[in-house]
């Protein structure tokens, strides 16, 4: 004979509250595009990488249609060691001259896109991998810092084959390698090319996965999350210093995708299981979110 403690009977009826609670988010976003930008401890520890690929799946399943934009940082440093090249960076860029760009290429594209398009597969999804050179998806330009070598910037987004893929219930997944009009492949980074797709693609929401808890008034401190905000406010945090270091980049990058209309901008922790599903699905969130306006009704 078996008996339910009530633990379980807890446990049942806490899942039981996630799903209803879950429920007008669904229906809200089903059919919506999301970008996601995949990075961080996220994409390093196999344990969080298992968790962000089923929530992907899952998204998929009911209906969201997500993209995924990576970098892959860490391993193009792991392989930049093993061919003898010292990684440089310069203002946090990293210097990507012609040696580094062949392996960033190859680490990027051959290897860290082809493994999240299986990780995906094998969780019941149909991923598809790209980078910025298939069907011209995006045009690079010279990023045009002296002393930085080929790291560019998007000049432009052509969206067909995303809306082909998207439109057929498959996941694309684009590393951030792309060329110029003479065909000489650039560096991009991640957040911003994730930036652009979702502003050329329309999307609903741009979701980066990071190393932090989100926008934090003190980073010392991460109870001063600050859990909404909108372009103006995010732009005065910036002046004030608040903002600072490498989460610049990442709200201008929010900024830029909200000034374009993308319905909302998320900041989220990486480093916490499920992050993705509980910004997404649940009342409270889990990390900032950006919106044009606080006045419009946003969730």
């Amino acid at each position: 004979m078996q008996k339910s403690t009530d633990f379980e009977n807890q446990s049942e009826i806490n899942r039981v509250k996630v799903l209803s609670e879950a429920l007008p988010y669904i229906q809200k976003f089903a059919g919506r595009k999301i970008v996601v930008k995949y990075g961080g401890a996220a994409m390093k520890d196999s344990n969080l990488k298992d968790k962000v690929i089923r929530d992907i799946v899952l998204l998929s399943c009911v209906g969201i249609r997500p993209i995924v934009v990576h970098g892959g940082g860490p391993e193009i440093n792991s392989w930049l060691g093993k061919l003898g090249i010292e990684p440089q960076f310069k203002d946090g860029l990293r210097v990507t001259d012609a040696p580094t760009m062949e392996v960033v290429e190859m680490v990027l594209v051959g290897k860290v896109n082809k493994e999240i398009v299986s990780l995906i597969n094998q969780a019941g999804g149909r991923a598809v991998g790209l980078c910025g050179k298939d069907a011209n998806l995006i045009k690079a330009r010279p990023e045009g810092r002296e002393g930085i070598g080929f790291v560019g910037e998007v000049s432009n987004v052509k969206i067909d084959i995303l809306q082909s893929l998207v439109d057929d219930g498959y996941i694309p997944v684009v590393s951030s390698v792309a060329a110029d009009e003479k065909g000489q492949a650039y560096n991009i980074n991640a957040d911003t090319v994730a930036g652009e797709i979702a502003a050329a693609m329309d999307a609903e929401k741009l979701i980066l996965l990071t190393d932090t808890a989100g926008i934090l008034e003190d980073y010392h401190n991460p109870d001063t999350l600050i859990v909404k905000l909108d372009i103006q406010e995010a732009r005065q945090l910036i002046e004030k210093g608040i903002v600072s270091g490498g989460m610049i980049p990442k709200v201008n990058c929010c900024v830029r995708s909200l000034a374009q209309g993308v319905r909302a901008a998320h900041i989220l922790d990486g480093r916490v299981p499920h992050s993705l599903l509980q910004e997404i699905f649940t009342d409270s969130g889990v990390g900032s979110m950006i919106v044009s306006s606080l006045g419009l009704n946003n969730f």
